[in-house]
């Protein structure tokens, strides 16, 4: 079954010049980009998108980091969508992420890791609906 996932090319990757191999990953790694958009988010665009976290310590790092440059977002499509493109990701600490992974590869730390992706099918679904209206989907 088909499934839709959303990632985020985090401001790191852009700033890096990295954002072309990342695409180029995602692409051999069969999925359908059906979406793609190039944005910056607003802190206050940031906090809402991540406000799941807003309790953490972390929070306001993050939301800092996220509304501080250009992202992509993209709606990845294909089987197991959300599995596999964490699978391609990696763990979220890139001292930790497998070899051969984009946080592994791409990564700097824990917050400024690359890439983003859903981590389940209601949150994909929510993730997905923050950034794009039904009729882009």
């Amino acid at each position: 079954m088909v499934e839709k996932t959303l990632a985020i090319i985090k401001p790191d990757a852009i700033k890096k010049k990295v954002a072309g191999k990342i695409i180029q990953r995602i692409e051999d790694e069969g999925f359908k980009i059906s979406g793609l958009r190039m944005l910056h988010l607003t802190k206050e665009e940031a906090k809402g998108f991540y406000v799941i976290h807003k309790d953490k310590k972390f929070y306001e790092s993050l939301t800092d980091f996220m509304s501080s440059g250009e992202i992509m977002i993209m709606i990845l499509e294909r089987e197991d969508a959300i599995s596999h493109w964490r699978q391609v990701m990696g763990v979220t600490d890139p001292a930790l992420a497998d070899p051969g992974t984009l946080r592994q590869i791409f990564g700097f730390s824990i917050e400024r890791n690359a890439v983003h992706g859903s981590d389940s099918p209601t949150t994909a679904e929510w993730e997905i609906n923050y950034f794009y209206k039904k009729e882009e989907q």
